[in-house]
C-alpha cells in the first residue's frame, strides 16, 4: 500500500531521528481519520504538539482545538470543566456554562494526563465515547458529543488498569490508535537542530541577537540525559539566551545541571556485526548483552516503565523483520512469528507501524 508522506511538523517537532520520522508518518496516515488516538511519552516530550499536529492535519482542522490537563484541575471541578453545568446545578453556578466537550464541537478535545482522571469521571467519559452523548451537570437533556478525543499520558495505563486505578474498558476505548513519542535521549541527533530553533525563538522574543553553540557546548548537550526532554532543552536555551556572556556559547556557559551532570551512558547499538560472520551463537549472545546493558542503563537512570519501553521496541523490531522477510505479506509474517494475523495487525496499530 502507498504510504503517505510524513506530515509537516511544527518547528518544535523537528526531527530526523527514525523514531520521530515514524511519528510524522503516523500523523500523515491519520490525516483522514476521526479515530481516537492515545499518545504516550514522558513529560516534556511534546505530546500536546503531536495532538495539535493530528488536529491540524485532520478533517476537523477548521474546528477548535481544546486542551485540558486532567491532572491540573481539582476533582470537584473537573466534571463541570468537561461537561459544563446548568444554572443552579450547584452553589455558585449562577449561569449555564458550556464544558470543553461542547466548546470542542466540530474539532478536537485533547485530554492530557488521562491516567490521573478520577475513576468516577472515567465512567462518564466511557459513556460519552460509547453512547456519543453526555449531560451537563444538573442537566436532563442529552447533548451530542461532536468532538474527536485525543488522550495522552506519561504513565503506563496497562499498569494502572492492573492496579485498579484505571478502567480496562475505557483503556480499550482510548487505545484505538497509539502513538509513542520518544524521549529526547533516544533522538540525540535532533538536539542540534532543536537547540538552534529554541535559541532563535528566545532571541526573537527578547529582541536580542541569536546566540550559537560552540562544538564543545553542543557535545555537552548531546551527552546530557535530559530527564525533562524537549521542554528542558527549550528552557536551557532560553536561560542561555539571557545568561551566556557572548554570542558564541562555550561549554563553561552551560547551566550547572548540564555542566556537572555525569555523562549519559551510550545506548548500545544493535548487535548486527556478528550476524554477518554466520556465527549465530555470537549474534544471539551479543543481542542479549545489548538488551541487558540497555535495561541496566534505563533502570540506573530511574526511568519509569522500563518493561513497557523495551517490550515495545522489541516487538517493533520483530514485526519489521518479519514483514521485511515476507515482502510485507502479513499472513505469512504472522505465521513465521507464530502469532495470529489479528494479533499482528493490532500490534502494528498499537506501535504506529500500520501503513494501512
Amino acid at each position: 500500500p502507498h504510504t503517505p508522506p510524513p506530515a509537516p511538523a511544527a518547528p518544535e517537532m523537528l526531527g530526523q531521528a527514525s523514531a520521530m520520522q515514524e511519528v510524522f508518518r503516523a500523523i500523515g496516515r491519520l490525516s483522514a481519520s476521526h479515530a481516537t488516538v492515545l499518545i504516550t511519552g514522558e513529560s516534556g516530550s511534546g505530546k500536546e504538539l503531536v495532538a495539535r499536529a493530528l488536529h491540524r492535519h485532520s478533517p476537523r482542522a477548521g474546528g477548535p482545538f481544546i486542551a485540558i490537563n486532567t491532572a491540573a484541575i481539582p476533582k470537584d471541578l473537573l466534571e463541570s470543566e468537561l461537561f459544563g453545568h446548568e444554572r443552579g446545578a450547584f452553589t455558585g453556578a449562577q449561569a449555564l456554562r458550556r464544558g470543553h466537550f461542547e466548546q470542542a464541537e466540530g474539532g478536537t478535545l485533547f485530554l492530557d494526563e488521562i491516567g490521573d482522571m478520577p475513576l468516577e469521571l472515567q465512567t462518564r467519559l466511557l459513556r460519552v465515547l460509547s453512547d456519543g452523548h453526555f449531560y451537563r451537570v444538573g442537566g436532563h437533556s442529552p447533548i451530542q458529543a461532536r468532538a474527536r478525543v485525543i488522550a495522552a499520558t506519561h504513565q503506563s495505563l496497562e499498569q494502572r488498569v492492573a492496579s485498579g486505578s484505571f478502567r480496562a474498558d475505557l483503556f480499550h476505548r482510548l487505545n484505538v490508535i497509539r502513538l509513542r513519542l520518544p524521549p529526547l535521549r533516544e533522538r540525540r541527533e535532533d538536539i542540534a537542530a532543536l537547540a538552534q530553533h529554541f535559541l532563535h525563538t528566545s532571541a526573537r522574543q527578547l529582541g536580542v541577537q541569536a546566540k550559537r553553540l560552540s562544538p564543545a557546548a553542543l557535545r555537552h548537550l548531546e551527552g546530557f540525559h535530559f530527564p525533562g526532554n524537549v521542554r528542558q532543552l527549550e528552557n536551557i536555551c532560553h536561560w542561555l539566551t539571557v545568561m551566556a556572556p557572548a554570542t558564541a556559547i562555550e561549554a563553561k556557559d552551560l547551566p550547572p545541571e548540564v555542566l556537572h551532570a555525569p555523562p549519559a551512558p551510550e545506548t548500545p547499538a544493535p548487535a548486527d556485526a556478528d550476524a554477518d560472520t554466520g556465527n549465530g551463537a555470537n549474534a544471539s549472545a551479543a543481542w542479549e548483552r545489548a538488551l541487558h546493558a540497555q535495561a541496566a542503563q534505563l533502570l540506573a537512570q530511574g526511568q519509569p516503565h522500563v518493561w513497557e519501553q523495551l517490550m515495545r521496541r522489541a516487538e517493533a523490531q520483530l514485526l519489521r523483520a518479519a514483514l521485511a522477510s515476507t515482502q510485507g505479506r502479513r499472513i505469512e509474517a504472522a505465521q513465521r512469528l507464530g502469532i495470529g494475523r489479528n494479533t499482528l495487525t493490532r500490534k502494528l496499530q498499537e506501535l504506529g507501524l500500520d501503513g494501512g
